[in-house]
């Protein structure tokens, strides 16, 4: 009853200040240079008149600066947490060091500061960054923990596109929020109906009649986007998650689940003094789409999904009132790129298969498909337990199936990634580009491929996750290494005088051993790939290579064979599926 009657409030509160209360469209502070002080503090916003509520901020009461930085540049970020509680800081989508990419195991106490240092290695683009670990990411950032990040290079540069910040350069970080009864911000999904767009509520921005570039930031913990302009006319996609395309891409749509970015370009040129509306289609999305008319079937919904008034319906954004150009406007798209140089899939040396699906806690639990819980190939996230092991530079494919009935937006951090396919089928051109999140729809599989390079840890994990906050938040998360296994073992091979075999490579249960002429080897040790040896036999040269290795029992995944004899020794990779 509380959630219709708040749903209802909320409906006519919306429709009011949509019709009477239209606000400036704000941005971000720009904060430049090598040497970035981010303080995380506490404060109060009064979005509902008469009602102060609670939010966080960075360097202010609400919201987080833009951190523009240059590629290749040499960076230091002072996070400093004044709240009462921990919290961390992950810089989402950039290439960095697990020790500084401010997941769960980068924690930040209260009163305490964290001060990554690192190079910046991405390509131009629109990164951002939030809070990402504890079980709080999702209030974290509902209640104003969130940032866009903007690198520069020189590629970029030699392009004719809009750049001047707040003027044809635009960031807009679009979130849809909850609030509780006392109109204070709270974690609900069914009642996510207050649209924010750069922390403002009920948005215009006065947009100069000349070509507009908008970096386009899907910050909401749950709500998908179908965007659009309501006079119907086109823009051109430039950029997706991880930096430019190599052609811009027409459209009239564009759809972005939450973590997602894109840059467009829209063509305002001769248009002054029209009024139009950025708005979410939603009307057109598919079913499971959190945002959609509806997610899952019979007992298997989303509590009072229904009762949230913006599921299924085409609605404003972001108003647009076109304004006189600038002085020194540009007026032409420029459609030549960025080339775009992706892996082949026959370089590809290790295939996952990561499965998205409910978990059922105890032996007499039915999950609810659409609403959970929901894990990863059927466990929820452990700080102490590592999920998978990635080798330097091997170029890898992940196949993402999807067991539920609601759409998942996977993120991986550390890299970036080119989606290949969705359900066999090759994707659009505007999904092409750099990505770190790919929205997976129910009973669906996509396919990336990807390649780990430049940084290792043995005891340090990156995340793998869904971006939809609670999801995460309740443990919907894996963990990874990156290791280099050569340097991590301390093994290196010799010139070897006599061969040694091993097949099947990749096996399923044992591999067979076969060496030259029954050649006798003092030891054999298996080592997983953490590099801890799990297996260690001494030979008395009266013994061969035993003739089978390994059992069933051992998890799927790479081992390295390491034979040594009184002349050499070898290392030989092993894979198990």
């Amino acid at each position: 009853m509380i959630n219709k009657f708040l749903s209802a409030f909320l409906a006519l509160s919306c429709m009011f200040l949509q019709a009477h209360a239209q606000n400036p469209l704000q941005f971000p502070p720009l904060l430049t240079g090598t040497v970035f002080n981010l303080n995380i503090q506490t404060g109060t916003q009064s979005f509902y008149t008469g009602t102060n509520t609670p939010t966080f901020g960075i360097n202010g009461a609400w919201m987080a600066p833009t951190i523009m930085v240059n590629k290749g540049d040499s960076i230091t970020l002072n996070v400093h947490n004044g709240l009462t509680v921990q919290t961390t800081m992950h810089w989402h989508g950039m290439h960095v060091a697990a020790k500084n990419d401010g997941g769960p195991h980068q924690m930040i106490t209260a009163g305490s500061t964290w001060s990554p240092t690192f190079t910046v290695r991405n390509n131009a683009g629109t990164f951002w960054y939030h809070p990402h670990g504890a079980g709080q990411t999702d209030p974290h950032v509902s209640k104003g923990l969130a940032g866009f990040i903007i690198v520069k290079d020189s590629a970029e540069a030699t392009l004719n596109l809009p750049r001047t910040y707040g003027v044809d350069d635009i960031p807009l970080n679009i979130q849809s929020k909850s609030f509780d009864i006392l109109q204070q911000i709270a974690i609900a999904t069914q009642t996510d109906t207050a649209l924010f767009v750069n922390g403002v509520l009920h948005a215009y921005f006065d947009a100069p009649a000349q070509v507009i570039r908008f970096r386009l930031l899907n910050g909401s913990s749950m709500r998908t986007y179908q965007f659009g302009f309501s006079n119907g006319q086109p823009f051109y996609q430039i950029a997706t998650d991880g930096g430019m395309l190599d052609t811009a891409v027409t459209l009239n749509r564009l759809r972005l689940a939450p973590g997602e970015r894109a840059e467009i370009l829209v063509n305002f040129s001769g248009m002054q003094g029209q009024q139009i509306q950025l708005k979410s289609y939603a009307s057109e999305l598919p079913i499971g789409i959190y945002g959609a008319s509806s997610v899952g079937f019979g007992p298997d919904t989303i509590p009072d999904y229904s009762s949230n008034f913006l599921n299924g319906v085409d609605f404003d954004i972001l108003q647009i009132n076109i304004v006189a150009p600038t002085s020194n406007p540009i007026t032409t798209i420029t459609t030549s790129l960025i080339p775009l140089t992706i892996w082949s899939t026959s370089s590809a040396t290790v295939h996952r298969q990561i499965d998205l699906d409910t978990i059922r806690n105890l032996p007499f639990d039915i999950p609810n498909l659409a609403e959970g819980p929901f894990g990863i190939n059927q466990k929820t996230f452990d700080m102490d337990s590592i999920n998978a092991i990635v080798h330097l530079n091997d170029v890898e494919i992940w196949t993402l199936k999807n067991h539920t009935l609601v759409a998942h937006p996977f993120h991986i951090h550390d890299i970036q990634f080119n989606v290949i396919e969705r359900s066999g089928i090759a994707t659009p051109a505007n999904e092409r580009g750099w990505k770190d999140v790919v929205l997976v729809m129910p009973d669906d599989s996509v396919k990336f491929i990807t390649k780990f390079t430049d940084f290792t840890d043995n005891n340090t994990p990156y995340m793998y996750h869904c971006h939809l906050l609670h999801h995460e938040d309740d443990g919907m998360m894996g963990s990874f290494l990156v290791i280099d296994t050569a340097a991590s073992v301390g093994i290196q091979e010799q010139s070897l005088q006599h061969k040694v075999s091993v097949y099947p490579n990749p096996t399923t249960d044992y591999w067979t051993i076969k060496s030259e002429n029954n050649f006798k080897y003092t030891s054999w040790k298996l080592y997983n790939a953490i590099c801890q040896c799990i297996e260690s036999t001494p030979c008395n040269h009266l013994n061969t290579i035993p003739k089978q290795l390994g059992n069933t029992a051992f998890p799927s995944g790479i081992y390295f064979l390491h034979l040594e004899s009184s002349q050499d020794a070898q290392t030989i990779k092993l894979i198990k599926q």
